[in-house]
């Protein structure tokens, strides 16, 4: 395929869709819930417009149509966050967080998991799903040999799984009122057989684990216990993934998604396809903030002859954040492109879906930091989007596996490899090259 980047006709219909989407729906959802006190009174105001999504299509848009689904290119999921995330990060972050919640079966595909798609295929209603994976002590390095690993814990007990532990920080994993979403894939630890698993091996211990509402409901309120509300200075309309106890929740065995042994590969997976999704988000806050002091700086003369866009230090400024805001979006439509077509291996596809990750997550605050010095105490008002821009910022390099603990270290076990080859996702494999 010839480098274009060109939007196809398919492409530019779903960005014209979504920045409707966005106006119509997000923006009055976003100004509906401004004036609310507390994140949990801000997240139910938002039902109305993810029920809009729902019976849009956008759950059942985000599962393949392997299983169901109507998933377009991952470019165009791409151009629906920016659309988004431009406008109203909070209920977007809903909406795409129900996708990760779902990425795992679209991952397996297995056609006995068939059954817990239902609700999210029917287009009808609020569903949430949530990738239930993040602990109060952090999961950075559960993989460590000889580390004590998940907190969260599943026991055989004839033809059911039984499930202990706490989680925190996975969004919508607590549903609409606290009592579960409609579907948690559950990462655990198989503690059935405590000679079964060497501490040299922490991986063939983890496994996937469904768990719907109907089971959460048959093993009574204390199964799925709120142990803490967190409440956020950003995204302050998102459930925000609150401290959660799972105490004895009792599944079937047909619950298993992955088995031990199976489930980090398909963690990782997981993760590397919302890698690229959190490179869309920064670049639709980037968006944002420079279309907002754009137009300040058009407007206002701070008391001098001429609008600060005729002043140096200003124009500096945005056409830095205009040109940060160019190559994030080229890195991150790279990234998805090359997730589905190539060229190179998955570890080289893998590689830029982490470089988007963390390249345009730390630039976007960066970014819009300059916007703020630019604008100047002016954008310090909370009636100027700004300083929401930059809380809602702040979250992209420490959420969904941090830059530092997780994602750069990804990076650097892919380096490390013997058979890493650097510019494969770009040129092909170098054997390819050099024949």
């Amino acid at each position: 395929m010839p480098v274009d980047f060109h939007l196809s006709e398919k492409e530019a219909a779903v960005r014209t869709a979504a920045a409707t989407f966005a106006q119509n729906v997000l923006k009055p959802t976003h100004a509906a819930y401004a004036g609310l006190q507390g994140n949990q009174k801000k997240f139910q105001a938002t039902r109305g417009a993810y029920e809009t999504a729902v019976t849009g299509g956008l759950i059942k848009g985000q599962l393949a149509p392997a299983i169901g689904g109507t998933a377009g290119s991952f470019i165009e999921t791409a151009l629906l966050v920016e659309e988004f995330y431009a406008v109203e990060p909070s209920t977007s972050l809903t909406i795409f967080s129900t996708g990760l919640g779902l990425t795992p079966l679209n991952l397996t595909q297995k056609p006995e998991h068939r059954q817990f798609l239902a609700p999210f295929l029917s287009s009808e209603g609020t569903p949430l799903a949530s990738l239930v994976f993040s602990e109060p002590g952090g999961v950075a390095n559960y993989l460590e040999k000889g580390a004590p690993g998940l907190n969260t814990t599943a026991k055989r007990d004839g033809d059911e799984w039984v499930i202990n532990g706490e989680k925190k920080w996975a969004t919508n994993s607590a549903g609409w009122d606290n009592r579960g979403a409609d579907l948690a894939c559950v990462v655990c630890r198989d503690i059935s057989d405590p000679q079964k698993y060497s501490d040299s091996d922490p991986e063939a211990s983890i496994m996937i684990i469904l768990v719907t509402r109907a089971d959460l409901e048959r093993n009574g309120e204390k199964s799925l216990q709120v142990l803490h509300d967190v409440s956020l200075p950003g995204h302050v309309a998102t459930a925000p993934g609150p401290h959660i106890k799972y105490s004895d929740v009792r599944v079937p065995a047909k619950n298993v998604l992955c088995h031990p042994g199976e489930a980090t590969a398909i963690i990782s997976r997981s993760f590397d396809t919302t890698a690229v999704l959190v490179g869309a988000m920064s670049v639709g806050l980037m968006r944002a903030a420079f279309d907002a002091a754009l137009a300040f700086a058009k407007r206002d003369n701070r008391r001098g002859r001429v609008p600060l866009l005729q002043r140096q230090a200003f124009a500096d400024l945005l056409s830095g954040v205009k040109m940060k805001t160019e190559a994030c979006r080229a890195l991150t439509w790279k990234a998805a492109h090359a997730m589905e077509h190539g060229p190179g291996d998955y570890n080289a596809r893998r590689e830029l879906a982490l470089a988007a990750k963390i390249y345009c997550s730390d630039t976007a605050v960066q970014a819009i930091t300059e916007v703020i010095n630019a604008v100047g105490i002016t954008a310090y008002d909370v009636e100027q989007p700004f300083a929401e821009l930059l809380n809602n910022a702040i979250a992209l390099p420490i959420f969904d596996g941090g830059n530092v603990g997780i994602r750069r270290r990804h990076l650097q076990e892919l380096m490390l490899s013997p058979s890493y080859d650097p510019w494969a996702a770009t040129y092909g494999p170098s054997t390819e090259r050099t024949a």
